[in-house]
């Protein structure tokens, strides 16, 4: 039995189901789970920390990322483009992809991650180059090095240039081969159990790189199995045109052919979705993850963020890929999903403290989850804590539920708490030497984009 005791809380923010704020409090875990939050507990614990001067938040959640992606980040000749000539390019550079690059850039982007704040990570791995090794149990080891909770998705893709689609020949599988490696990947390394630190999802690329076949039975074998469907869906015009052109009709009603909406079913992006679209997905309880940063830097357009909220749409937050972001920051996306919805809503855009909910609750449910983003007796010791003498803070703290979105958090967090451990300290990785990781990326960056 492992336990901790977290000291003096000036202020914890909840998100529970009546939004407490917490003020000079304690929380106690027992391995890995909140076993109690109130004033002055009186505890035995292996580890003390004192968060005098500290603000307390739930663990943010990563609903869609891609961590490969971290190392073809700011390349110049892609910067400018839109999403087909986007991927057109990069696959030429993913065919080269190993266990070694996968590891390497995994342990970067995590690591990002959790000095920002987020304890749980969905990463959407596509691309399985023939003869590139174990990708998924390469993942895995990255986030158990970590400590960081995390949920991989057996990704595939089955259509490449001559069969109409976007990636090479050498990425592509076949409808067998995928759905053997997926039913693999399930049951190696998926944990249906609450406070679970490894889950599986599967998560056929797009509709422009797979086939109807291909869609279909992973729907088919994911519900077999009890595990999540993800896709990217309805991410640009290019998309839907394609679509429109290929099969006669709009993404989502093609997707709903195929067995993909329901509560067990989220789709990354949704920018391109109608009125009768969204009444669809709130009726379903079909999900969203919303990637903002990565939404503008394609020139995507503007996911209707707001009209999802006010249906009753399941929506989370998510950085996407590397690539698409050139950060793996979910706390940085608080703060623009907030700024781009007052732009784009004015009075009608969420809150700061939605957002915040957003990338914790909302996300928490798109990966069928309830014992993670919130702080509550028996919910997952998930949590970061900020100074809030900080200078950047200074002035801003009358309301803190909306203060990491509305103002904004520079740097990293101060700690970070996964299941219960320490995995940021003193706003540096508690667990992995942060300048020798930095050496050995790169080295292995270097070597990948000279081939």
């Amino acid at each position: 039995m492992s336990t901790l005791l977290i000291k003096n809380i000036q202020t914890l923010v909840s998100c529970d189901d009546n939004d407490t704020v917490y003020e000079d409090v304690d929380l106690y875990a027992v391995d890995g789970v909140i076993g109690e939050i109130g004033p002055g507990l009186s505890k035995a614990a292996d580890r003390v920390l004192d968060a005098s001067h500290m603000l307390c938040y739930p663990g943010l959640i990563n609903t869609h990322h891609h961590l490969y992606q971290v190392f073809s980040r700011n390349l110049p000749e892609v910067q400018n483009m839109e999403l087909f000539d986007w991927l057109k390019a990069l696959y030429e550079i993913w065919k080269n992809l190993n266990a070694d690059v996968v590891r390497h850039s995994s342990l970067v982007g995590m690591a990002e991650l959790l000095k920002h704040g987020c304890t749980t990570c969905f990463d959407h791995h596509y691309v399985f180059p023939r003869g590139s090794g174990d990708l998924i149990g390469a993942q895995f080891a990255a986030a158990d090095e970590l400590g960081m909770r995390f949920h991989a998705s057996r990704g595939s893709m089955d259509l490449s240039k001559k069969d109409g689609g976007l990636p090479p020949d050498s990425v592509v599988q076949t409808v067998d081969e995928i759905l053997k490696d997926s039913a693999d990947a399930i049951e190696r390394f998926h944990d249906p159990k609450p406070y679970a630190m490894h889950r599986v999802a599967l998560a056929p690329c797009s509709p422009f790189s797979v086939s109807a076949e291909l869609l279909r039975e992973s729907a088919k074998l994911a519900r077999q199995y009890g595990v999540r469907l993800h896709t990217h869906l309805c991410e640009t015009k290019d998309e839907e045109d394609y679509m429109l052109a290929r099969e006669g009709v709009r993404p989502l009603a093609y997707m709903e052919k195929l067995g993909w909406l329901g509560g067990d079913v989220w789709f990354a992006h949704g920018i391109h979705f109608n009125d009768a679209e969204l009444k669809l997905l709130a009726d379903t309880g079909t999900g969203v993850a919303h990637c903002p940063i990565s939404n503008m830097k394609l020139a995507s357009g503007v996911a209707r963020v707001p009209d999802m909220l006010r249906l009753g749409v399941p929506v989370g937050l998510a950085v996407d890929g590397s690539a698409s972001n050139d950060g793996s920051s979910l706390m940085e996306e608080l703060r623009v999903a907030y700024l781009l919805h007052r732009l784009h809503a004015s009075k009608n855009a969420p809150s700061g403290y939605d957002v915040l909910k957003l990338a914790t609750r909302g996300s928490a449910r798109l990966l069928g989850r309830d014992d993670i983003g919130q702080l509550a007796p028996d919910k997952c010791c998930d949590l970061f804590l900020v100074d809030a003498r900080r200078l950047e803070l200074t002035g801003a703290l009358y309301d803190p539920k909306s203060v990491l979105a509305t103002v904004g958090l520079r740097g990293a967090v101060d700690c970070t708490v996964v299941n219960g451990r320490v995995a940021v300290e003193h706003g540096r990785l508690a667990t992995a030497d942060e300048g020798r990781l930095a050496e050995e990326a790169n080295k292995v960056c270097r070597a990948y984009l000279a081939r």
